[in-house]
């Protein structure tokens, strides 16, 4: 643990000249691969004509857990280099752990495959233990936070998000992960974060909030925990760093957390983001309104201000326009609904078919030349608010081409 409380320390002490480097906004060579690959047009010929110009943060582009694509999410390294990318805003998914200590965590139940946990004597902890794979079993393994205390939680080393279920050992399973991301910034140890070291972090690196309250894999209440206290512990962490509420973006996919900001905390309920998931009811289509758990002018009505559905809610495909906005896009504008999406850079190669992000555009989806097309219907056609990457530096270069703040 020692270690861990150090390295956080030190990198907090640095903070101000990190924050003086995150304005120097840093792109590499990303977008200018994909542009490469994109079908000659005026689009390509506007991307191109910004080649050169010197980028800002902008708000539009938002750091997805930090920047993992290349680096184990939900770190401060991570963090750090999704504000180098130009990423305005950042996210803290959040859940608690034994002593309802909010952490920095994708979900409360990943941290065998996000952490070192099954290599340590936390394993113990684990409410699935490893079991190797057996013929056509996989291997599995399921570790929580709610299992252990913050002070055990400062002990994890994080990884890249990922296990190999072929795996017959612990060690194999840490592995897998994918061929197109990388281990290389994994090699030494990452630094793990609670939700208020986050809130320090990213408010010196001059970023905002978004930080996303993790449905618990425990029964509410635990240890006398509601689900209202843990909504409002959330709030309560920003008001004790003195961040104003139009800095935070607060998201949940349950609909119940966000209408208990709007009604409990008002000034925060404002800018409550309502993640959609309805893609996992039978018969949901974004194209068919009457699959629809609520309709948009409902969500509005409840005092919902921002909707987040993914990028392939949003966009359908026509035979003479390509990518244009979806049924529940157009909707949610009538409705005076601010949108934000999700994840750009999550799919891998799009020479392969881009899979579940690209699954309304998957007939023109071949190549990774498709990318700035999605972006650009997204911003442009949908009119979406910000966009969620896991590489930051896509999305930071589409804005400041498009004058986007």
């Amino acid at each position: 643990m020692l270690r861990t409380v150090t390295v956080l320390s030190a990198c907090l002490t640095a903070l101000p000249a990190l924050a003086q480097a995150a304005d120097v906004v840093e792109l590499g060579p990303r977008p200018f691969y994909l542009i490469d690959r994109m079908d000659e047009g005026p689009l390509k010929d506007k991307l191109m004509s910004c080649m050169g110009q010197e980028a800002k943060p902008s708000l539009f582009s938002i750091g997805h857990r930090g920047a993992p694509m290349q680096f184990p999410e939900h770190t401060v390294e991570s963090n750090i280099a999704a504000a180098r990318m130009g990423a305005g805003i950042l996210e803290c998914d959040v859940t608690f752990t034994q002593d309802l200590e909010l952490v920095c965590r994708h979900a409360q139940n990943d941290l065998h495959t996000t952490t070192n946990i099954l290599a340590t004597d936390l394993a113990d902890t684990c409410v699935t233990p490893f079991t190797p794979a057996s013929g056509d079993a996989e291997a599995t393994a399921e570790c929580r936070t709610s299992e252990i205390t913050l002070a055990q939680y400062r002990t994890l080393t994080p990884k890249m998000d990922a296990a190999d279920k072929t795996a017959t050992t612990v060690e194999a399973y840490l592995g897998g992960t994918a061929d197109w991301r990388t281990d290389l910034y994994s090699a030494e140890p990452a630094t793990i974060m609670t939700h208020a070291e986050s809130i320090e972090l990213f408010k010196s690196l001059g970023a905002k909030f978004t930080p996303e309250l993790k449905t618990p894999s425990v029964d509410m209440p635990f240890n006398g925990f509601s689900q209202e206290d843990y909504a409002q512990k959330l709030v309560d962490e920003y008001k004790a760093a003195g961040i104003p509420a139009s800095d935070v973006w607060l998201q949940s996919f349950n609909l119940e957390d966000v209408l208990y900001w709007i009604e409990a905390e008002p000034d925060f309920g404002a800018q409550a983001v309502y993640l959609m998931d309805e893609y996992n009811i039978e018969g949901y289509s974004p194209m068919d309104p009457s699959t629809w758990p609520h309709t948009m002018e409902e969500l509005k009505a409840m005092g919902v201000n921002y909707i987040a559905p993914p990028t392939w809610m949003l966009v359908t495909t026509s035979e003479d326009d390509g990518i244009v906005p979806s049924e529940l896009a157009t909707a949610a504008k009538a409705a005076d609904l601010e949108i934000i999406t999700w994840t750009i850079e999550r799919s891998g190669p799009l020479v392969r078919g881009g899979g579940w992000y690209y699954q309304s555009i998957a007939e023109l989806t071949d190549s990774d030349g498709i990318m700035y097309e999605y972006i650009d219907a997204l911003a442009q056609d949908v009119g979406v608010a910000g966009i969620f990457s896991d590489w930051p530096a896509t999305i930071t270069y589409y804005a400041n081409c498009m004058g986007l703040e």
